[in-house]
This record gives C-alpha cells, sequence and structure tokens, in this order.
C-alpha cells in the first residue's frame, strides 16, 4: 500500500451547517458534515481503514486551501466551482465505479439508483449503489445528492434529506417533493 502523507483537517461553515474539509498534497480526500456524529464516525472508519491519519490545519491552511475556496464560491452561488481539482477516492473496485458515475451527472440534473447501476454497467444494483452513495466520503464534490429515488422524490442523504433538497435546489434540479 502506498504511504500517504497526513491528511490536514479543517472545519467550515456552510448553508449546511459546520463541513469537516480534509485534504493533503495529493488532492482532496473528504467533505463531510462535521455537526453529525453518524458522518464523522463514518470519517473516522475511513481513516482507519486506508491507514490514514489527520490533524487539524492551522488557521493560515483555511485561507489558502483551494477547496475551500471552491466550495466558499460554490455556496456563494457559483454552482459550476467544482472545477476539476485533484480528488482522492480510497473505495472498493464498486465503490470507485459508482462514486466516478456520480461525478458525471451534470450540474441541475439528477439520476436515480437504478439509472447510476445501469451506467456503472451492474444494472439491477440500484440497492449497492445506495450504499455506496452513503460511503462516498467527498460530498457535494462527488454528488452524491443527484441520486434520487426511482419515483423522482428525494431518498436517502448522509447529511439529511432537508440538506439534499437544499444542494439540489441550489444547482436548480428539479425533483418531486
Amino acid at each position: 500500500m502506498k504511504v500517504l502523507s497526513p491528511l490536514m483537517t479543517r472545519t467550515m461553515p456552510s448553508p449546511l451547517g459546520m463541513l469537516l474539509v480534509a485534504w493533503n498534497d495529493s488532492g482532496l480526500f473528504a467533505v463531510t458534515f462535521a455537526d453529525l456524529e453518524v458522518r464523522l464516525n463514518s470519517f473516522d472508519r475511513y481513516l482507519k481503514k486506508n491507514g490514514l491519519t489527520a490533524c487539524k490545519a492551522d488557521a493560515g491552511a483555511l485561507d489558502h486551501n483551494p477547496y475551500v475556496s471552491v466550495l466558499e464560491r460554490y455556496f456563494g452561488g457559483e454552482t459550476s466551482a467544482l472545477e476539476s481539482l485533484p480528488l482522492v477516492l480510497l473505495g472498493t473496485p464498486f465503490q470507485l465505479k459508482v462514486w466516478n458515475g456520480l461525478r458525471k451527472i451534470p450540474l441541475g440534473a439528477t439520476s436515480t439508483y437504478g439509472e447510476v447501476a445501469t451506467s456503472i454497467g451492474h444494472p439491477g444494483a440500484h440497492r449497492a449503489v445506495g450504499t455506496a452513495n452513503g460511503l462516498n466520503p467527498i460530498s457535494i464534490f462527488v454528488p452524491c445528492h443527484r441520486v434520487i429515488g426511482a419515483d423522482g422524490r428525494l431518498a436517502g442523504y448522509g447529511g439529511g434529506i432537508h440538506n439534499k433538497r437544499w444542494l439540489l435546489e441550489h444547482e436548480g434540479a428539479t425533483f418531486k417533493p
């Protein structure tokens, strides 16, 4: 296994609550909801499973962090700001297929779990797609919030349905209430 440098972490305020951002010189590893204990526990398991350590970045690291800057622009209304910055995705081959498939869902669009499963070559694996969505370590950049139920309604989101709704409305997507 490749030895990775420790991750730097910072929290940042957002319209969705506090977010935890984790990165190193290889790229962005995580964006998760810092005020949701279940999401922080999932982040801790992700670190341990991948042999990673994290330490809090100094105040200056927040000011000069390109990921934080992009998130601030995104939340400020520049929804196309999620430009191609280096992301580091660590997971099973199936999870990586799902997460890379999610990145192909255009801004302002949605897809169903079944459509994602089909698009990555696993038709019928909609439940497995849902599980991989729930384990997505890089929220917003890997847009798992753009996946909705087959009936067009909002379904499942680790950050809460209210945050999923906010993100989709912010991006101009349509869905059933």
